[in-house]
């Protein structure tokens, strides 16, 4: 064996490897891609869900925005407040408190008194229903289908469909927005947690259209409005909206519907 041929290959490999290393630690720092403190900062206090419902692709995205100046530091509907204003601490900007939102389902028309016009058997997904009859079974146009594309939709598991309907649990709703967009009918929307009434129905057929097709559809009688004292309930394309803004919650309005579509909703 040939010491003096080991310690020249050894002596080669050696001084390839401290070569190779110095090239790396040169590459590295050229190459090196230069790191936000806030954005990393902003990106370990959002809540990590990746849902989407903030708009950007996830967590990550979103950060980056942020801290650029691209979204407002209350853009995380998941974390909502509590988020934002660790947001903000890292920002350096103050956070005017947020209201926090849910999403409800507009329709009262489950399997007891809604009406179809066929019996319907096939894929059962709310979007694929624009392919078949009549937009699906349903006699109404409006009502929620009740295939579950918003309850496959949502990251949250906070909504179901129950007895036909879509129900939203608010306690587990992040408000991300999935299920708005979603939804075929638009019977989705985002309402005040704290809101106290609601208006199951979205139709806007005349009232004998209605009555026809659900018994629990909104006719269209203006008696809510007329009833309520501070505005807050106007009827619109023969259809019932509440403005929460100027509710406060009186019940007039719910007690006066003779269709008993406006609910405290407790009992929605």
């Amino acid at each position: 064996m040939n010491i003096t041929a080991i310690l020249v290959a050894a002596a080669v490999v050696g001084c390839t490897g401290v070569l190779i290393g110095f090239f790396l630690g040169i590459a590295g720092e050229k190459l090196a891609v230069e790191v936000d403190e806030k954005e990393e900062a902003i990106l370990g206090v959002l809540p990590g869900n990746n849902c989407g419902g903030c708009g950007y692709a996830g967590c990550s995205g979103l950060a980056a925005a942020i801290a650029k100046g691209e979204a407002p530091i209350s853009q995380c509907p998941v974390g909502g407040s509590t988020v934002a204003a660790q947001i903000g601490a890292i920002m350096g900007v103050k956070v005017d408190e947020s209201v926090r939102m849910v999403a409800f389902v507009k329709c009262s028309g489950n399997k007891e008194v809604s009406k179809a016009d066929y019996d319907y058997t096939g894929l059962m997904d709310c979007t694929a229903m624009k392919y078949v009859p009549n937009g699906g079974p349903k006699t109404c146009n409006y009502g929620c289908l009740g295939y579950g594309s918003c309850v496959k939709a949502c990251p949250f598991d906070a909504i179901h469909v129950v007895d036909g309907v879509a129900k939203v649990d608010k306690e587990a709703c992040k408000a991300c927005g999935k299920c708005v967009a979603t939804c075929p009918k638009s019977l989705i929307e985002l309402i005040p947690y704290d809101a106290q009434y609601v208006v199951r129905c979205v139709s806007k057929n005349k009232g004998k259209a209605v009555i026809d097709a659900c018994g629990a559809g909104c006719i269209g009688c203006h008696l809510c409005e007329k009833t309520c004292e501070h505005g807050a309930i106007t009827v619109i394309d023969n259809i019932a909206r509440i403005d929460y803004a100027k509710c406060v919650h009186c019940g007039s309005c719910a007690d006066k519907c003779p269709k008993k579509v406006i609910k405290f909703i407790h009992e929605a």
